[in-house]
């Protein structure tokens, strides 16, 4: 079940973003990053449709951690590239390339491996109050630095570094999801309103969306959907099995042979982004765009 939930919610997100793709790079660049790029682009009645697409996603994408563990779910989110190709092509009367079926392929074929070679178990719903603790220090430190660093730097490292911090929110942001939604669970609704969970979570949410948009609108497209697609599943691999105490398998062989299945997906997720980065321009519309929203919904 959780994988099903999975898959709709990748195929939801894309199906949102390609409704969206053009928005975000249509904005001037005096226009880019700061706390009010969502509110500029919620101007937009496209973004705005794309948006409920993706708040679909969202919905199936809780429900998946609901019932299943971090380690699986987010991983399987990074089929919604897969599924952008065909609906991009589509939308603009494109034909799908070859690198691009390889990078799809590898994402695939490594999502496959991890998931049969992972046999994950164990698990606990929220992570413990220290390990919460652990983890804001941590994720601040990590992404204020990223954010830092990326001032003033040429469009790609800058797009790299703001993808990255982008990426490590996405996988901080299921995890309060799955805390939020066991709240909902076996509390109620009413439970929400005093739960710290859901405020956590909508900050969370707003910072990545944004420094996601930031990061696409550099520009480099290759970067920041390389990045922000890595880091969420690898963020999450960590949240996993570190704060949720999920097991991802019993022996060190089979333990290596997932993490290779993830290294391949990575690897299938940087060829679609150079591939569509350079048969995009480098930031206008077409399956570039549309493969390059993905990465901003797929958190």
């Amino acid at each position: 079940m959780d994988v099903a939930l999975a898959l709709a919610a990748a195929l939801l997100f894309s199906l949102g973003t390609v409704l969206q793709q053009r928005v975000a790079r249509e904005l001037p660049d005096s226009e880019a990053g700061g706390a009010g790029l969502l509110v500029k682009l919620a101007r937009r009645p496209a973004w705005l449709v794309g948006v409920a697409a993706d708040g679909l996603g969202f919905l199936a994408q809780a429900a998946a951690l609901a019932v299943g563990r971090l380690v699986v779910v987010q991983p399987l989110l990074a089929t919604s590239v897969v599924f952008a190709l065909p609906l991009g092509a589509r939308l603009d009367g494109r034909r799908v390339g070859r690198r691009d079926l390889v990078g799809a392929a590898a994402v695939t074929g490594g999502l496959a491996a991890f998931l049969v070679l992972a046999d994950p178990t164990g698990g606990v719903d929220d992570a413990t109050a220290a390990g919460w603790i652990v983890i804001a220090v941590v994720a601040t430190a990590l992404c204020g630095g990223l954010v830092v660093a990326a001032r003033g730097r040429a469009a790609a490292p800058r797009a790299a570094l703001l993808g990255t911090a982008a990426g490590i929110l996405f996988g901080i942001s299921a995890a309060l999801t799955k805390a939020v939604v066991d709240t909902l669970t076996d509390d109620g609704v009413v439970a929400l309103a005093t739960d710290w969970h859901t405020y956590a979570l909508v900050a969370v949410g707003w910072a990545s969306m944004t420094l996601s948009q930031a990061s696409l609108q550099t520009g480099a497209l290759a970067p920041a959907v390389a990045t922000q697609m890595s880091m969420d599943p690898i963020a999450s691999l960590f949240l996993g099995t570190l704060a949720f105490q999920e097991q991802i398998h019993d022996t060190a062989l089979g333990a290596f042979g997932a993490l290779l299945g993830i290294a391949a997906m990575v690897a299938g997720l940087a060829i679609l982004a150079r591939s569509q980065a350079a048969g995009d321009g480098g930031g206008g519309s077409g399956v570039g765009g549309t493969v390059g929203d993905v990465a901003a919904a797929g958190g």
